[in-house]
């Protein structure tokens, strides 16, 4: 069946809602901050019930990328193969890393201070002490270079301080009633028990909790989508290329943690409140790479796809004179910083 968003036409947002269930049992592991532990907090119904944070909206970005990745071929997944991608390799020809992988994406540091980048920041255009307009400036070059970015957001400090765009699908993980279930284990030595200095047997404290319902949330901004004026084709894309994230990381990326392991029981669009119900996977799969060459074939992503930066170690860049804060020699038109 044919995608159809005709439904979401005049939607400011795309809301979804995940019911989720420990794979085994009823525990289960949040994620942890430092000097805080596992983030609790009341739930503002006046009942008094204990909340608690499974996921944080930076975790769960990183997974919906990670999901979209091969590591094996190094490449996209199947449907996604013909998107823009950087990668960088290094002095022995080997990948590095990539804009998908990456923590800041296109504004990582082995990206934006790697050689060639020059050039994707004289697309940008970026002149200091004039404005910059984000949508006829920055939109379409991540399009071209780094469509990921359009989706998970971008802050280009690495080129200036004021090129941003904020995150189009944001999402996490909360859990409801929730309450700790305390256990605990042993670090055992089985050869000297007694070793003095915390090295022998050392017993310790574990947190983990159950709750009475656990919920993935999502939230697809069509309105930034539609404001970015890239045309119908790049829009649906857009769209699809998100639904997809969602949909592959409920079906293969729930295993968060080693004691974090989750089943979908269900998922429900919550907005628009009627006419559209989320595509299944093997609907996107089929449609993506259809919608990807539409989109290419209007030129709006880089020939070749994968656009290949080169980094340089430090004593490498300080040898060839270029300087470590911009990873490129002094010959290169590098937009101000």
């Amino acid at each position: 069946m044919p995608l159809d968003f005709s439904a979401l036409a005049g939607a400011p947002r795309l809301l979804i809602e995940a019911k989720l269930k420990p794979v085994q049992g009823d525990r289960f592991q949040p994620t942890g901050f430092p000097n805080l532990g596992a983030a609790i907090y009341k739930a503002p119904d006046g009942n008094g019930n204990e909340m608690l944070l499974v996921e944080s909206a930076q975790s769960v970005a990183n997974r919906l990328e990670k999901v979209c990745w091969d590591d094996i071929a190094d490449d996209w997944v199947g449907p996604l193969r013909g998107l823009p991608v950087i990668k960088v390799i290094n002095e022995q020809e080997k990948v590095l890393t990539n804009s998908v992988l990456e923590a800041h994406r296109i504004n990582s540091e082995y990206i934006a201070r790697a050689s060639g980048f020059n050039i994707i920041a004289s697309d940008l255009n970026f002149q200091k002490d004039h404005p910059f307009d984000v949508r006829r400036q920055l939109v379409p070059v991540l399009l071209k270079y780094d469509p990921n970015s359009l989706i998970h957001g971008v802050f280009l400090e690495e080129v200036a301080g004021v090129i941003r765009l904020p995150r189009t699908l944001s999402a996490f993980i909360e859990a409801r009633d929730a309450r700790v279930a305390q256990n605990g284990g042993v670090k055992f030595n089985r050869v000297e028990p007694t070793l003095k200095e915390g090295e022998g047997n050392v017993p310790y404290a574990r947190d983990e909790y159950t709750a009475k319902e656990i919920t993935a949330f999502f939230n697809l901004d069509l309105a930034q989508i539609r404001g970015f004026g890239l045309g119908q084709k790049a829009e649906e894309l857009l769209i699809a290329f998100a639904l997809f994230k969602i949909r592959r990381f409920l079906v293969e990326g729930l295993r968060l943690r080693t004691a974090c392991d989750f089943d979908l029981i269900s998922a429900a669009v919550t907005r628009p409140t009627t006419g559209f119900t989320v595509p299944e996977l093997p609907t996107l799969e089929e449609a993506l790479p259809k919608m990807i060459t539409a989109v290419a074939e209007e030129r709006r992503f880089a020939d070749p796809s994968t656009t290949i930066l080169r980094w340089q170690s430090k004593a490498r860049r300080s040898r060839s004179g270029a300087q470590d804060s911009g990873g490129t020699s002094p010959g290169d038109q590098t937009a101000p910083r």
